[in-house]
């Protein structure tokens, strides 16, 4: 387990890191993080790094709120009053919020400085690590503003793992399902038990994770076709998600949270439309029930929730383009679905 393309594990990481330190030999270097990484992982990083050259500590709020221009902004300030130039590094040690802002802001500060993200959180570990995607939300709508560009390099510690939250570790388990269902059945099948996982179980599934979707990016880097399959349970999820963002009186839910739910809608949608065996669909609803705690949704809430998937990146000509299962790891593009059917898989969900 030591290296997929850019992403380097443990140990191998840390020695890309040194090696490309003394190679390109920065005028300095500067470590994003936000109030949590900075207390819990920044400790466990620093005596990794092996240089001379100044290392220069910027920290953001933490919380997906903040996954905004006006944070983009206060780094830029940071970087620019630090002394920061085009030969300077910036390694992002957080979560999908300060590895998605920090790439967009190394990405567009002098036209580009080099970058590295050290993902802390197992969500952004097995999503946020590959594929080039930086970025930041336009309000509440998720990513809107962005390019995809490619760190120098990805370094995965499961260590970092130990300072998260259940809810968090939840989180990042709900990609690792979706990757099982659009690409390996046999791998869908290894999430379905969990409850004797060890560290090295974990190591290894994360690692199998991000193999499945580094196969998909290198095939499809700009999400032309197969690229678009990573967001099965992601047009509605992210809709959700933005809901109960912008919504004081509900409970914000973690991304992992909201595309759960997502997953569970699109199996039933995909039964629907595309013969789905009903047996999946329930096995996927009965599994992610397990980790995901429901949540109860009012008509009037689906009807905003369907209002607010219009926006969606994905979409084309006006239409609301979904992707569905045929099977497992038999995902379909461009699913179309009448609103009617998605009150049906609300109403599935909750039942």
């Amino acid at each position: 387990m030591k290296s997929i393309k850019q992403v380097h594990f443990k140990e191998f990481g840390f020695s890309f890191l040194n090696d490309l330190l003394r190679e390109k030999k920065y005028s300095k270097i500067f470590i994003l993080v936000d109030e949590n990484t900075n207390q819990l992982c920044l400790p466990l990083f620093l005596p990794e790094v092996e240089t001379e050259t100044p290392i220069e500590i910027i920290e953001i709020e933490v919380g997906e709120e903040f996954k905004t221009v006006e944070t983009c902004t206060q780094v830029w300030y940071a970087l620019s009053e630090l002394g920061s130039d085009r030969k300077s590094l910036l390694i992002n040690l957080g979560g999908g919020v300060v590895t998605d802002l920090g790439g967009f802001v190394a990405s567009t500060y002098m036209r580009g400085i080099d970058f590295v993200n050290v993902p802390t959180t197992l969500l952004a570990m097995v999503d946020a690590s590959v594929g080039g995607k930086t970025g930041i939300d336009l309000g509440v709508l998720k990513n809107q503003i962005g390019v995809i560009n490619n760190p120098l390099g990805v370094i995965i510690d499961s260590r970092f793992l130990a300072t998260l939250p259940s809810e968090q570790l939840r989180s990042g388990m709900a990609e690792m399902f979706k990757h099982g269902l659009i690409q390996s059945e046999e791998y869908w099948n290894k999430m379905l038990n969990l409850s004797s996982l060890t560290l090295n179980d974990l190591d290894e599934l994360i690692y199998e994770s991000v193999l499945i979707k580094n196969r998909i990016v290198e095939q499809d880097p700009t999400e032309k076709g197969l690229r678009k399959t990573l967001n099965f349970g992601h047009t509605l999820g992210h809709a959700i998600e933005s809901y109960c963002l912008q919504n004081t009186d509900r409970q914000t839910l973690l991304h992992g949270e909201a595309i759960a739910i997502g997953m569970i809608l699109a199996g039933f949608l995909s039964v629907e439309k595309l013969n789905f065996p009903e047996e999946k669909c329930f096995e996927i609803k009965e599994n992610l029930s397990q980790y995901f705690e429901k949540q109860t949704f009012k008509k009037e809430e689906i009807e905003e929730i369907i209002n607010l998937m219009k926006f969606d990146k994905k979409n084309s000509h006006g239409n609301i383009n979904f992707v569905l299962l045929e099977d497992i790891a038999r995902p379909k593009l461009d699913c179309l679905i009448e609103e009617e059917l998605i009150y049906k898989a609300f109403n599935y969900y909750m039942a």
